[in-house]
């Protein structure tokens, strides 16, 4: 098992890497909730799920494209995966804003405590699970293959693949983007002072629902995002992929901070080298348990997370 890691380190470090900024374009869905709700979103990743049947839709059903067909080039092979990706992340956004709507708002406005507010979001995300598979008939679901898996280069016996490299890269244009867009915007500077203190920001005026709904939305657009990457890296999906892949992602917020947005980006980083070598060196089957095992001795060690600290200055 050893050899495997030894003998494949650069291949699984450059393919942990792709899953890693997956990961962190996730955990930036419960970092912005958190961020601003204290509380998890726990249908965060029936929101990634759902955003992953977008981009399945987009290529079969709306250009065409089966399982069967020759990869996409040229021109055409930017329209479907730019519109793939802006299919995936308006699905996951507006999915957001229900989940915000439904399961968020409306208790808010009653006064009830976070449980009940937790339990809703618990609700809302298995209605969204269950929803997709009745409609799915629980199958898998695969999708075209619109990307070619071309090798780009070869860099220290790692094949550097055309997939891995436009995750790689637009997933962390993606994560600088909304973290200049919370720096410098003013819903961004919004978000941070509702973060930081909400009645202080009611009292300079911040509309605290607007606020709140736009915190959702730019989690579910990153969320998206990464469901649009996902699917075209590994080409399938499923009703429950979201629970694997959110529970990785919320061990990557927690490990990073949770709220903090750099941690999660380290979080995810992390954890996506962690589950390659964990399944090159004990076997895929324990590539759960890794992840399990990382949340447990976060919580014990440093359940402040990396940048927890941090945080809470900022926030005292």
């Amino acid at each position: 098992m050893f050899n495997v890691f030894i003998h494949q380190f650069w291949q699984l470090t450059f393919s942990g890497i792709a899953l890693g900024f997956i990961y962190v374009l996730i955990s930036l869905g419960y970092t912005m909730v958190y961020g601003v709700l204290r509380m998890i979103n726990f249908a965060n990743s029936e929101i990634f799920m759902w955003g992953t049947f977008a981009t399945v839709i987009v290529g079969r059903d709306f250009f065409d494209y089966t399982l069967t067909s020759e990869p996409v080039h040229g021109v055409k092979l930017v329209l479907v995966l730019l519109v793939s990706l802006l299919a995936s992340m308006a699905v996951s956004g507006i999915v957001a804003v229900f989940v915000e709507f439904v399961a968020y708002r409306r208790l808010r406005a009653r006064g009830t405590n976070r449980l009940a507010t937790l339990i809703s979001a618990i609700g809302t995300s298995i209605a969204l699970a269950e929803v997709m598979r009745l409609l799915t008939h629980s199958r898998p679901t695969g999708a075209p293959r619109i990307l070619e898996k071309v090798i780009l280069a070869e860099v220290w016996g790692a094949n550097i693949r055309l997939d891995n490299v436009l995750t790689i890269v637009a997933a962390g244009i993606i994560f600088v983007l909304l973290e200049r867009f919370v720096k410098l915007s003013r819903m961004g500077k919004a978000i941070r002072a509702a973060s930081m203190n909400e009645d202080a920001a009611k009292l300079m005026g911040v509309n605290l629902n607007q606020v709140i709904t736009a915190t959702f939305l730019v989690g579910g657009l990153a969320t998206g995002a990464a469901s649009f990457f996902y699917v075209t890296v590994f080409e399938i999906t499923k009703f429950n992929v979201g629970f694997t892949m959110g529970l990785a992602a919320f061990t990557a917020a927690v490990l990073g901070g949770i709220g903090n947005i750099r941690g999660a980006f380290f979080g995810g980083l992390f954890l996506g080298l962690l589950e390659t070598y964990a399944s090159a060196i004990l076997g895929t089957q324990w590539k759960a348990v890794s992840v399990f095992l990382v949340l447990i001795l976060a919580l014990l060690f440093r359940p402040n997370g990396l940048f927890g600290e941090a945080v809470q200055q900022t926030r005292a």
